[in-house]
């Protein structure tokens, strides 16, 4: 499968020895939904910029669309739509107006199609009602919203998406999710950079967690989060479903709490478990296999709390502006 995004060894040192990204190598199949995962100031938006050309990297190299970047941006960026933290507009300006200007600066706009394509990616994110109403007046979601809308005027074959989902509300990050998968299924490569694992873990094929600029993981995302072993069985019966259990010689009970056994599988099916259990006449209410979420897997590999790191991660934040400063 073709690679359209493919970095190896890259790094980004700021003035004063700050490293924002040390050694990165990541491979983007096409086709995928591609989640780039990591607490706030692990290195996301740095990454980010450089996949674009934004920002020089220190050393190593990168790949948009098959082109080294930033020698040959001019072949692969007409070819990507962008989203980079805060879209900007020109505020007393209607959103539309906004996205005809933004159509007008870029190759492959024709103009006779202008208005085609701007009404299309409003009515793609839910904008086409206030597309008329100056950005000023919008809230913080709806300029995301925007931002989205003007990445997809050219009908990109790779998105390149920084934390998206920011300002929305909960029905708003379920219509961007319904849309990037509808833009995937569609042919369009999704690479979205956020620190939101469960965002991640909903929308995305593949990913990757970065800590602290370092990749620590790379793989699909059922890969990720395969299943631990260990069933939640619920029953009534408790001792009974404790006997049969131990009696498939195959399977045996953890921990048991309340109406609740945690029973792990040494090679028994959890078909074949449910199927025992209902046959020696324990009543299960319910059986659950266990997998690990994103967070899960996160505090695994790093060894941290979510929570932990990005308070350490606001800390690095804090001292790489004073570094610049």
């Amino acid at each position: 499968m073709t690679s359209v995004i493919r970095t190896e060894g890259l790094t980004k040192r700021y003035a004063g020895g700050v490293l924002a990204v040390d050694g990165l190598n990541l491979d983007v199949p096409q086709g995928e939904r591609y989640g780039f995962l990591g607490p706030n100031g692990s290195g996301k938006t740095t990454t980010v910029r450089m996949l674009l050309g934004l920002v020089y990297p220190s050393a190593g190299r990168v790949e948009l669309l098959g082109h080294p970047m930033p020698r040959a941006a001019k072949h692969a960026l007409p070819r990507v739509g962008a989203l980079v933290e805060g879209p900007a507009f020109v505020p007393h300006l209607s959103g539309r107006v906004n996205l005809s200007l933004i159509d007008q600066a870029g190759p492959g706009g024709g103009r006779r199609t202008r208005k085609t394509r701007v009404d299309g990616v409003l009515e793609q994110v839910g904008l086409d009602a206030i597309g008329a109403r100056p950005v000023k007046a919008y809230s913080l979601g709806m300029r995301q919203r925007l931002g989205l809308a003007a990445a997809l005027l050219r009908a990109p074959e790779l998105l390149v998406l920084d934390e998206p989902t920011n300002g929305l509300d909960p029905a708003g990050i379920r219509e961007v999710r319904d849309l990037l998968t509808a833009l995937n299924e569609q042919g369009t490569t999704v690479f979205l950079s956020s620190h939101l694992l469960a965002e991640v873990e909903a929308l995305c094929t593949s990913a990757a967690i970065v800590h602290r600029g370092r990749l620590v993981e790379q793989a699909r995302v059922d890969d990720l989060l395969v299943p631990t072993g260990r069933l939640r069985v619920t029953t009534p019966q408790t001792q009974l479903a404790c006997d049969v259990v131990a009696a498939t010689g195959t399977a045996h009970v953890l921990e048991v709490d309340g109406s609740v056994l945690i029973v792990q599988l040494d090679g028994l099916a959890a078909s074949d478990l449910n199927a025992r259990l209902v046959q020696g006449g324990v009543a299960v209410d319910e059986l659950v296999v266990e997998r690990p979420t994103l967070e899960d897997v996160f505090l695994d590999r790093t060894g941290e709390s979510v929570h932990s790191v990005e308070a350490d991660a606001e800390a690095d934040v804090l001292e790489v502006g004073r570094v610049r400063g």
